[in-house]
């Protein structure tokens, strides 16, 4: 689930160097001599805390495809279409050279993220090539010497933006699906962890606020393992007075911090009320999958009137997230209660979905042409690139001339046209707006 990092540049500029380095230990031949790297090397890197894939790739130079340079070639271009960020490595002693502007344009073309690291920067021997790296075009350079370790530190600042694993909950730290179940005091939550598990687990009654702490349940499902989360109901903070109310509903809400999906439940028997759409849009501001339970659904006599009347809410109190799954069941006869873990799963791996930064690019064009943003100052607005920099929510990086110029409603449109396009209904999805043409270009 980590992120991949495809070293890259011209033959002989210590790309085997720097993956050593990375990876911590000599996995890669290194020597003077150029084209010693032919096929791609994988291996795990590790920059602190930030671990991710790192793919050692051949020297790319122009050559036919049925040689053995083209075939190496062709070697690192399918590590680069496998990759999330292209590390581009130059030698700051030599400078610039025609084969460095080569590479450069055929990164441009592919579409993928670049970092630029100037390498061979100990002492004073590289500021001229640093400084001619600017020409690139490729944003602000990275001095590093791969053989003394130098410059890792802003390494990792550049790219810490790629990871999907310090950045996000603990949930990714194994194979558990973690499922919080919040919502309201007395909507059923603890009835329906005992009609999933099997088994009463935890304390049901009619009594509102008779769980006060959040209780794990590991339970395996069609062979996943999951660890559900029964959690305390959420008040308004206005009426969470005692000191015990209060630590329930911290300890509430920091489960659900934790959790990959969390089902909101609701009681179906009375209409959705501002509490209950305060707790989903709690939901979606932390980034969590999110599935609405109508429970209860055994007490509602106009059923048809009862679903369009939680799609409308949600559509109005819940607009920043368009298409949020909704199951109606009983946890007390257990109706419906097999239609939870589709839902809960189906929601989980869009949660987690990636989309190829080319495709999305493609998108843009045709959304931009549809739809232009508006004038900023008699200046139509341009947006120049877009990628998507993590998952666990999908999160995206807009790269435009003026991004604080963008109106809240073009953000919107964007939002969900994104949503739509490529299947990321139901969960939140977030857009960083940044001022560039790359993602290190400079602001």
């Amino acid at each position: 689930m980590a992120f991949t990092v495809a070293i890259v540049g011209r033959p002989n500029v210590g790309k085997s160097t720097l993956f050593n380095r990375l990876v911590g230990r000599r996995a890669a031949l290194v020597a003077p001599t150029p084209g010693v790297t032919r096929d791609r090397r994988e291996g795990w890197a590790r920059i602190g805390p930030l671990r991710f894939r790192a793919i050692d790739t051949a020297g790319l130079e122009e050559a036919a495809p049925e040689t053995v340079a083209g075939r190496m070639m062709a070697q690192t271009e399918r590590a680069l279409e496998e990759a999330d960020a292209a590390l581009l490595l130059i030698d700051g002693r030599a400078g610039v050279t025609p084969a460095d502007e080569y590479f450069a344009r055929q990164l441009r073309r592919l579409q993928v993220p670049i970092v630029l690291a100037v390498n061979k920067c100990e002492g004073g021997a590289a500021e001229g090539g640093i400084a001619e790296s600017h020409s690139l075009g490729l944003g602000q350079p990275i001095p590093i010497s791969a053989e003394h370790g130098e410059g890792l530190a802003d390494l990792y600042d550049a790219l810490s933006p790629f990871d999907s694993e310090t950045s996000e909950d603990a949930s990714r730290a194994d194979d558990v699906l973690r499922l919080a179940i919040v919502g309201r005091p007395n909507v059923g939550k603890s009835t329906l962890l005992n009609r999933l598990v099997g088994e009463a687990r935890v304390i049901t009654g009619a009594e509102p606020g008779l769980t006060r702490d959040s209780i794990a349940v590991r339970w395996s499902y069609e062979g996943r393992s999951v660890e559900l989360v029964d959690t305390a109901g959420l008040r308004r903070r206005a009426k969470t007075v005692a000191a015990l109310d209060k630590l329930s509903s911290r300890d509430a809400e920091r489960a659900l911090g934790q959790a990959a999906v969390v089902l909101v439940v609701l009681d179906a028997s009375e209409p959705a009320g501002r509490q209950d759409m305060a707790i989903a849009a709690r939901v979606a501001d932390e980034g969590r999958a999110i599935v609405i339970l109508h429970n209860k659904w055994d007490l509602v006599r106009n059923r048809t009137a009862a679903r369009v009347a939680i799609q409308e809410r949600l559509e109005t109190a819940l607009a920043q997230v368009k298409g949020v799954p909704v199951v109606t069941c009983s946890g007390l006869t257990g109706a419906g209660s097999e239609k939870i873990m589709p839902a809960v799963l189906a929601a989980f791996d869009t949660w987690n979905r990636r989309v190829p930064t080319a495709q999305l690019n493609r998108w843009l064009e045709g959304a931009v042409a549809h739809h232009p943003p508006p004038l900023a100052a008699g200046r139509r607005l341009k947006l120049r690139y877009i990628t998507q920099v993590k998952a666990r929510p999908p999160t995206f990086a807009l790269f435009a001339s003026k991004p604080t110029a963008l109106p809240e409603s073009y953000r919107r449109y964007l939002v969900n046209g994104i949503a739509a396009e490529f299947g990321l209904a139901g969960v939140p999805i977030r857009l960083l707006l940044r001022a560039g043409k790359n993602p290190y270009a400079p602001g």
